[in-house]
């Protein structure tokens, strides 16, 4: 199944439509699909220059830049996550959010999950602190060197996946890969396993599964460390904001995945798991 997919309940999303994801899900033979739209509290600072002028985190920032994510509208979310599941009985249709620094904003995040049924909940680092504000790593890369951007990002992953139980999967481990500017070369893991085994092994030790989202498709060699740091549970996301994009190179993730002794279980709603 995809277990991590956005929809126009995601602030972020110009093109999201759950039932035009559910419609793509059928088409493509997808069993299941998890709407895991963001839940997010920390006030970003985006460089409005960079962006185009109508993307969202443009329109929500204030001419200083900062952005404030609107509330999440549990209500009409799960309204609508009923109404796909009328339209497309047979498709399963899990709710769920992605949290953003849950470890900052636990009261806020209690508060949410206490409003309604998720069924998939994914945490998630999108931003590091920088002074008094906080950006995410594309907004960094260019003040901070991308290696300490990437060796700060995985310390607080490490610090996320301890503090926090409001969620199940981490999500996208190599998010900051997304913006590597590469000035210094091409993307290498191997320039940073230290700090991913810190991270892959906090995140097995909380009982966590590890997600392999492909948007930008995760690295082997991370996913053979978190096989010998102790992790046992992997799953599966394309991240995708835009029906088109839902199951993008899940069948060569999977693959992988099997190739590092990960299986799937009964049920295409459980997680991939390899013999402890």
């Amino acid at each position: 199944m995809d277990s991590h997919t956005h929809s126009e309940w995601s602030w972020d999303t110009t093109d999201g439509s759950m039932e035009r994801s559910c419609a793509r899900a059928v088409e493509i033979g997808l069993p299941a699909i998890a709407f895991t739209e963001h839940l997010d509290h920390t006030v970003l600072t985006v460089d409005r220059e960079e962006l185009d002028a109508g993307h969202p985190m443009v329109l929500l920032s204030d001419p200083d830049g900062r952005l404030s994510p609107p509330a999440f509208d549990v209500a009409g979310y799960l309204s609508s996550i009923e109404r796909c599941r009328e339209q497309f009985p047979g498709l399963q249709i899990l709710s769920g959010l992605e949290v953003g620094e849950p470890h900052w904003h636990p009261d806020a995040v209690r508060r949410v999950l206490a409003a309604g049924q998720f069924d998939r909940v994914l945490g998630s680092l999108h931003c590091l602190p920088e002074g008094e504000r906080f950006h995410e790593p594309p907004g960094m890369y260019g003040r901070v060197e991308q290696h300490e951007v990437m060796r700060r990002y995985l310390e607080e992953i490490a610090v996320l996946v301890r503090q926090s139980d409001a969620f199940s999967v981490l999500a996208h481990i190599d998010y900051p890969v997304r913006a590597w500017p590469g000035t210094d070369g091409p993307f290498d893991p191997l320039a940073f396993e230290e700090e991913f085994r810190h991270a892959l092994r906090a995140t097995a030790d909380s009982g966590k599964a590890l997600e392999i989202n492909t948007m930008v498709p995760l690295h082997d060699t991370i996913l053979r460390w978190w096989r010998e740091e102790g992790g046992v549970t992997v799953t599966f996301g394309s991240d995708a904001h835009n029906p088109s994009r839902v199951a993008r190179n899940l069948r060569e993730a999977a693959a992988m995945a099997e190739a590092h002794g990960f299986r799937p279980g009964r049920d295409p709603l459980d997680f991939w798991a390899r013999p402890r």
